[in-house]
């Protein structure tokens, strides 16, 4: 069996949980908190109310500007609380990202826990810590920053 990783990120906002998943749940925010250098589209024309079972569709530049289609579905959805989203073509063998939203005092905790499997078999473990792990923690702390920035953190 092929190893598997996990990353997991929390984030409090000062917002209110309906702000959170109105923002959070809609697929064309997603370039709004992707690094710009990924070149990230939504191709697909999505609705704005998320659905198990809603195909969204991306282009993505992770490397060397070479575009790659990616695919995912929503495969599970409860409102306000939590959505996963699980790669059916992509760069990954497996990409299975949970979007959990909790109520605190403060406003909302944001919570991804994504659990991977990279592509290439030997080759992705081998390249996981070096290439794979930092270009993800990167991706997720220029979302936080973005999130930081645009609710004033």
């Amino acid at each position: 069996m092929q190893k598997y990783y996990k990353l997991y990120r929390t984030t409090e906002l000062p917002i209110s949980l309906d702000e959170a998943w109105d923002f959070f749940s809609s697929p064309q925010n997603l370039k709004k908190i992707t690094p710009p250098y990924l070149g990230f589209e939504v191709t697909s024309d999505n609705p704005t109310v998320m659905y198990p079972g809603m195909i969204i569709t991306y282009i993505v530049k992770p490397l060397l500007g070479i575009p790659l289609k990616w695919m995912t579905e929503i495969t599970q959805v409860r409102d306000k609380e939590f959505f996963i989203d699980e790669q059916r073509v992509g760069p990954y063998k497996l990409w299975h990202h949970q979007h959990l939203f909790t109520a605190s005092e403060k406003g909302v905790i944001m919570e991804d826990i994504i659990h991977y499997i990279p592509p290439f078999w030997i080759l992705g473990q081998l390249v996981h810590p070096i290439l794979i792990k930092p270009k993800l923690k990167e991706i997720f702390d220029y979302r936080t920053e973005v999130i930081n920035d645009q609710w004033n953190l």
